[in-house]
């Protein structure tokens, strides 16, 4: 259990959970749907499991993962690289627009017009780009909330776009990702360099800050099809009301999760060992069918999430609860595992990366979002945020956020 007095300092005093929500502000705990919070809250299960094997390093690297390990080793390589991979971000990418969408929403219903709209995304922008730069420069060089940052930003001005427009752009971005080339990184043979794991915190500093720029200003472009998939999405309610989607939920859950495993498997089972290396041209084709094929998949996740959130309507089980309790303080998640990274695999920390195994590292992952499901939780049971959640918050809406339960 969590002291009161901790848990209240960092999470601003609040302990209403009031459903209401304010004049265009944050949406209360009450009032939030299932289906949006239970995938947020499993996506960055499969985030951590994505992210943690690329510190492991090895004398032969494919894809992030080292070519040497053991046959239990290979069997967590295949289910990592073919349900994982490739497609925790593109899931990411789609409750993003998906957030973006219910904002503009809030703030038309309340009456506010478009400029008010635009600064409060864009303080919001600003918001991700600052901690998005002190994540990557104290933890995670990988952190992506400055490329989310960059993409809202940018990304305020399609919420004005017509449906068609939304879709059409989506689909041309995602031709253009199916393009053969070398920038996947799930055939990448490259290990972690001293930006991710530096031999002390100031040669951090010195390595990081070109790679962090790297990945805010060139990221975005591969998350902008999922996110106006998600802005999309987000104006029909689709996740928040599955039982009106029901024919869309289901052949995008069957039809997404089918390509996505199609897609992955040439590349998955190269790296699991069972069929042999192919060359450097068919790679390059392989590589980035393995990743667009994920962002279908990001797109099933979702709905399958939903269908289930449907299934177990407004009473939260065991599970589900706590696993929701993660999506609505997601952020303050997100940043938990970084510190883990961090902690665990830096030089001058507990220098794991050359001890564990594809397997334990799998297993770190897990015991990592284990540990956010129960920090979470007891956040819930007090009926508090995340402190991250409650930083955004007053950064875009502004103090008077604060005295409304949202996360």
């Amino acid at each position: 259990m969590l002291p009161d007095e901790v848990v209240r300092r960092f999470s601003g005093g609040v302990t209403s959970l009031d459903s209401r929500t304010a004049d265009g502000g944050p949406t209360g705990l009450q009032a939030r749907a299932l289906g949006p919070d239970l995938a947020r809250g499993f996506m960055l299960l499969f985030i951590a499991l994505a992210n943690s094997h690329y510190f492991l390093q090895s004398s032969t690297i494919l894809g992030g993962f080292p070519q040497d390990g053991s046959t239990v080793d290979n069997a967590v390589i295949l289910l990592i690289a073919t349900f994982v991979d490739g497609r925790a971000f593109p899931l990411f990418g789609l409750l993003f627009g998906y957030g973006v969408a219910q904002i503009a929403r809030r703030q038309s219903e309340a009456g506010r017009d478009r400029k008010t709209t635009r600064r409060v995304l864009w303080r919001r922008s600003l918001f991700l780009i600052v901690f998005g730069f002190v994540d990557a420069m104290l933890f995670y060089v990988g952190d992506i909330l400055a490329a989310y940052g960059v993409l809202l930003f940018l990304g305020v001005w399609a919420i004005r776009w017509k449906d068609r427009a939304l879709l059409i752009v989506a689909l041309l971005l995602f031709a253009v990702n199916a393009l053969p080339g070398d920038s996947s990184m799930s055939t990448s043979a490259d290990g972690p360099d001293v930006s991710m794991l530096p031999p002390d915190l100031f040669a951090a500093f010195e390595g990081r800050i070109g790679i962090w720029a790297i990945i805010a200003l060139l990221g975005p472009i591969g998350f902008v099809c999922p996110f106006l998939i998600g802005l999309w999405a987000g104006r029909r309610r689709v996740l928040e009301q599955p039982a009106k989607h029901l024919r869309l939920l289901t052949w995008t859950a069957a039809v997404g999760i089918t390509v996505s495993i199609a897609g992955a498997l040439p590349v998955s089972l190269t790296l699991a060992g069972i069929v042999d290396k192919p060359s450097t041209d068919v790679l390059h084709v392989l590589g980035p069918l393995h990743d667009v094929s994920g962002v279908l998949g990001g797109f099933g996740y979702a709905s399958l999430i939903a269908l289930i959130s449907l299934r177990i309507g407004r009473e939260h089980g065991r599970i589900t609860q706590p696993v929701a309790a993660v999506g609505q303080r997601s952020l303050t998640c997100y940043l938990v595992q970084s510190v883990v990274w961090a902690v665990a695999f830096t030089p001058y920390f507990a220098d794991l990366s050359d001890n564990l195994t594809v397997v334990t590292t799998a297993l770190l992952a897990i015991a990592t979002w284990l540990g956010t499901v129960v920090l979470a939780y007891q956040l819930h049971l007090r009926s508090y945020r995340g402190p991250m959640e409650l930083l955004i918050r007053r950064f875009s809406y502004g103090r008077s956020s604060g005295s409304i339960s949202a996360v």
